[in-house]
């Protein structure tokens, strides 16, 4: 055992004993939440050996990013394992970077470096170390339980409504007084002015903000909507037009409130129910309403039977439904994606709220706008909010179906962006002996060293058949890891481009990435040009100074114009130079290697250039001068509650216009995902496409998402679904996760049934990490033939795909949806998170568990047709699950009843490929003998920036059938042979190309009932030749058989 080994059995997860280094060492949650509450005592224990020189490095213990491995067994006595930030210990090298990015990762497989480092130590150095942690132990109990304990503490009295009228824009506006004042967090803004009007007939908007001083709100720039309208008289004066009721009613949803303690409701006109109420009334879960400059909580009730989504960006083990004591803070950070329950990449602070009143289902939506910290705490019955600034502007949703929730919120919020064609994935025709027709695909990976790597990665990609059209780089294009540049000797101009003019001339696409990090270099253009027109994020009058791949950066301030017309011009500048066809905007959280002030240390290189790059190189000093910096409330961030500068731009820093990075932190992912969409719009005048990590509400507006450092685990496969479901609720439809997962190496088997799922994301990228072993979907053969045939099916349904595109464009209909979009009354699928549905109606029910061959399918009511075998089909009376073979290659997609499926049967090059006959699929409730069925298409010039009709460019088709008595319309008939084809009442003769034929279905499974299954059959017809946009109309008759 080790010299620390008295130390409690809980936390054996920061002290290695011999046993723990025989196996994958993981789970160092709270051991590496210990060490991380504290900067303070982490620099003690790190004087402490350093003073003993007695630290120094054991980098052969960890090897790869995979395991501890053979080095671990010469771990004796004398070592601990201890758990470390950056900058938090001297003299530390470890190999390899599992994470990639810089992130923070605890898992049930390996340790990153990032987080733990096995260092020799003295035993009056491990003493000082059990110390430390004993300390902890009386120590943060009780901290933690300031934000988390199940009995909140409550905070004051609340507020009192003194007045209250009209406003002359339809709304209503009043004055709250605090009721007694208290200086937990800080001091109460006395008086407060609330602002309630209904905008539409489906969304009510509730402000309330400080009467008497401005404060921070997300600039109505960056989400334009309408102002809340202030009061002009001063506050104390007789109201004109003073309101003595208490009910407030629009055409949907009705404003009560209680004057005092003042609380308000929000409840829906057609059946009463109370959506929202703010009122304590006596609860023991939560208090009256507080507002103080760095502190605001307000809670609502909540009825047991409702189900709840959304609250992210987080990673959710429990599935789509928000969790009963599960954290959920909203704060953008740079942490791997693999860390649950923890603030991600992205802050979308709105939930969708879906429950059943007398038999029957309703939705509706809350959003808090409001971009500073937050915790949202869900107890089952109630959710309350506490933030650290800006307001509480609260936009309330009526709904009622889950589809119309999001058409209205999107509607806000911004409708997502259109994408072109090839983002989906674009088709070409290869010039080889086979002249197969292949549908693209993309492929990234952080480590193709030079060009002729990435012309090997495509030339593979055609040998092994597999589709692929998009081919990406991370930052190996790079001089330097400087923005904007190109590495000449690894990816030399001339030969790049040729290069990209062979793949463009066959319509492949390239995309690189960009980090908003500058790297500070008197010889850069680029940051020279920022100095000139003063572009930077300040600290002190200066620019910021921070760390990420360049080395020393400063980030560009993109709330300031003249920052965003200087990224366009760099972009322009770019693209002259590489004629890229988007970008890829990450680490704009904004990440940062290092923490608090730093300055370039002099004498030595930094980054050294020998070791990883994510380790904090500068001479950085902590800041916790300001309130800024370490406010009185401090939120869950990283799951640890750790300062929420930390590894990111100070929050004291300033903004143009002296906004603060206290308060503006999460949208600089969003800002620069407009700045960047404007640059990208006018350099052609074609549709751009922006791919970004960090997001924030209205981000699809702009760009596409990605669910960033994934793990190649099956949980992990699992997890994506989720928060790909959550970002169509949040808006941004065009969204999918690391196909094979981002590190380390994935399983053969795994990597099959990832592609079978991830061929269906709406955004479909296989990315992998510097460190990991390539895994192309050709590295394996059974992957070649899994990712064959499950792109394969994305190929044919392409035009569906696109079509979803162009719905989620107009009314912010997610791509991919949870089942309970189309089936809101079957309770059965409210938390329902391993299969779902593109659109409305074809259902994905992949294999997520290792060594399955079958799959247990939940299958809403209704007719479900295999879309891979479109002979067999499942009728499911009142709902009901199926146990479906699921072989390795095959995944299961099934289409539902009264749908008229488009799909293309062939591909050309680029645009000629959309010239190509389609295919109309077309379903009906087995053996019935009356029913509908109705598809859309969309097709338009997808170069163009707007995707619309308006435009001359676009066909918009919808498609109707009709079953009735023998007679069939475009449909799966009843018994018999089809006879007595007729186009546009018209008989069809013998003599044309036009075939018709039957073939009988197979049910897969027992009726429920016991009852008769009736015979149906599945009536093909070939040889149509019917220009897209035209009207027509087809019918035959169907025999009757005995």
């Amino acid at each position: 055992m080790f010299a620390c080994k008295s130390r409690p059995l809980a936390f054996y997860v920061a002290i290695v004993t011999l046993s723990y280094c025989n196996r994958k060492l993981g789970d160092i949650f709270f051991g590496y939440k210990l060490t991380y509450e504290s900067w303070k005592l982490c620099n003690m224990l790190d004087e402490a050996a350093a003073k003993r020189k007695s630290l120094r490095a054991r980098p052969e213990v960890y090897e790869s990013g995979v395991s501890f491995r053979p080095g671990c067994k010469k771990i004796g006595e004398d070592y601990c394992l201890r758990i470390i930030h950056h900058g938090c210990t001297q003299q530390v090298r470890n190999r390899g970077n599992p994470t990639g990015h810089m992130g923070f990762a605890w898992s049930n497989e390996l340790v990153t470096p990032q987080l733990a480092s096995l260092v020799t130590m003295s035993s009056s150095t491990c003493s000082l170390f059990s110390l430390y942690f004993s300390l902890l132990l009386v120590l943060l109990p009780s901290f933690y339980q300031v934000n988390s304990s199940s009995t909140p503490t409550k905070i004051g009295k609340g507020y009192r409504l003194i007045s209250i009228e009209e406003t002359p824009g339809g709304g209503i506006v009043g004055i709250l007084q605090v009721k007694q004042k208290n200086k937990i967090y800080g001091p109460d803004i006395p008086l407060l002015q609330l602002y309630v009007k209904h905008e539409t007939q489906d969304r009510l908007r509730v402000h309330i903000t400080d009467a008497e001083r401005q404060r921070w709100e997300v600039p109505y720039n960056l989400l334009p909507r309408e102002k809340a309208q202030a009061l002009k008289q001063t506050i104390g004066r007789s109201r004109k037009n003073p309101i003595t009721v208490q009910e407030y009613s629009g055409s949907e949803l009705i404003f009560s409130y209680t004057a005092d303690p003042f609380s308000f409701a929000v409840k829906r006109k057609s059946n009463g129910q109370t959506l929202f109420n703010s009122s304590s009334d006596g609860s023991e879960s939560f208090g009256e309403m507080v507002f103080k400059d760095q502190y605001l909580e307000i809670s609502t009730q909540l009825p047991k039977d409702a189900s709840l989504y959304g609250l992210g960006e987080n990673t959710q083990p429990h599935g789509i439904k928000l969790y009963p004591g599960d954290p959920y803070t909203l704060y953008t950070t740079d942490i791997s994606a693999i860390n649950l329950n923890a603030d991600l990449y992205g802050s979308h602070p709105v939930y969708m709220d879906l429950r059943k009143v007398k038999g029957q289902a309703y939705a509706h939506a809350v959003l808090l706008l409001n971009s500073n910290g937050m915790d949202v705490f869900y107890r089952g019955t109630s959710l309350t909010y506490k933030i650290i600034g800006g307001v509480f502007d609260f936009y309330f949703f009526s709904g009622p179906t889950p589809l119309a929730v999001v058409d209205q919120y999107t509607a806000l919020i911004g409708r997502p962006a259109p994408m072109p064609y090839w983002a989906f994935v674009y088709l070409h025709l290869l010039n080889d002996s086979s002249d197969v027709t292949r549908i693209g695909f993309h492929q990234c990976r952080w480590g193709y060293h030079n060009l002729s790597v990435v012309e090997d990665v495509v030339e593979n990609y055609k040998k092994a058949r597999i589709p692929l059209d998009v081919i990406w780089n991370d930052d190996d294009h790079m001089d330097g890891h400087k923005d904007f540049t190109l590495n000449l000797v690894n990816y030399p101009r001339p030969k790049l481009l040729a290069f990209l003019e062979k793949i463009h001339s066959i319509g492949m696409k390239y995309i690189v990435i960009i980090d908003p990090g500058i790297g500070v270099n008197s010889s850069y253009g680029v940051y020279q040009r920022g100095i000139a027109n003063d572009v930077f994020i300040k600290y002190e009058g200066e620019p910021y100074l921070a760390q990420v791949w360049p080395g020393a950066v400063n980030f560009p301030d993109f709330l300031n114009p003249k920052t965003v017309d200087w990224w366009g011009d760099e972009v322009r500048r770019f693209h002259e130079l590489v004629p890229v066809d988007g970008l890829w905007i990450d680490m704009n959280e904004a990440s940062n290697f290092c923490s608090g002030l730093c300055k370039i240390p002099k004498g030595k290189q930094c980054p050294s250039g020998t070791g990883p790059g994510w380790v904090c190189c500068l001479d950085c000093k902590n800041i916790t001068k300001t309130r800024w910096d370490d406010p009185p409330y401090k939120i869950n961030a990283s799951g640890l509650q750790v300062p929420i500068g930390y590894k990111t731009i100070a929050t004291s820093a300033v903004h143009y216009n002296g906004v603060l990075e206290y308060d503006a932190h999460s949208l600089y992912g969003f800002s620069q995902a407009i700045a960047t969409h404007k640059a990208l719009q006018g350099l052609e005048g074609k549709r751009p496409f922006i791919l970004s990590r960090s997001t924030y509400v209205g981000s699809g507006k702009y760009a596409a998402h990605w669910t960033g450092d994934n793990k190649g685990t099956w949980e992990d496969l699992k997890y994506s679904i989720s928060t790909m479901i959550n970002f169509g609720i949040f808006g941004v439809p065009m969204v999918g996760s690391d196909i094979c997962g981002f590190y380390p190496a994935p399983t053969e088997e795994l990597c099959n049934r990832w592609i079978e799922v991830g061929a269906f994301y709406p955004f479909s990228r296989d990315h992998a990490n510097f460190y990991s072993p390539r895994q192309e979907l050709y590295q394996w053969d059974s992957v070649a033939e899994s990712a064959r045939t499950a792109l394969g099916m994305r190929y044919k349904i392409l035009p569906y795909l696109y079509t979803l595109n162009f719905e989620a464009h107009t009314t912010g209909a997610p791509i991919a949806r949870p089942l309970f979009f189309s089936f809101p009354d079957y309770t059965e699928c409210y938390g329902l998170s391993t299969q779902f549905l593109l659109g409305s109606s074809l259902m994905i029910s992949p294999v997520l568990e290792q060594g399955k061959s079958q799959v247990k399918a939940l299958f809403p009511p209704g007719s479900w047709y295999s879309l891979f075998d479109m002979t067999q089909a499942i009728t499911s009376e009142g709902g009901q699950y199926v146990t479906l073979d699921a072989p390795l290659h095959v995944v299961n997609v099934h289409l539902h009843q009264n749908t008229i499926l488009p799909m293309q049967q062939g591909g050309m090059i680029s645009k000629e490929a959309r010239m190509t006959p389609f295919a109309l699929v077309v379903t009906f409730p087995a053996g019935a003998s009356d029913g509908k069925a109705a598809g859309k298409l969309f097709l338009d010039d997808d170069e163009l920036p707007e995707m619309k009709l308006a435009s001359g460019s676009a066909t918009y088709v919808d498609f109707y059938a009709t079953t009735s008595q023998g007679t069939t319309m475009l449909g799966l008939g009843r018994s018999g042979a089809p006879s007595a084809l007729e186009l546009d009442g018209m008989p069809v003769t013998a003599a044309s190309n036009i075939e018709l034929t039957s073939l009988e279905q197979k049910y897969l499974e027992d009726l429920q009932d016991g009852s008769e299954k009736k015979s149906i059959v599945m009536v093909e017809v070939n040889g149509l030749e019917i220009p897209v946009g035209k009207n027509f109309a087809m019918s035959w008759k169907m025999g009757i058989n005995g």
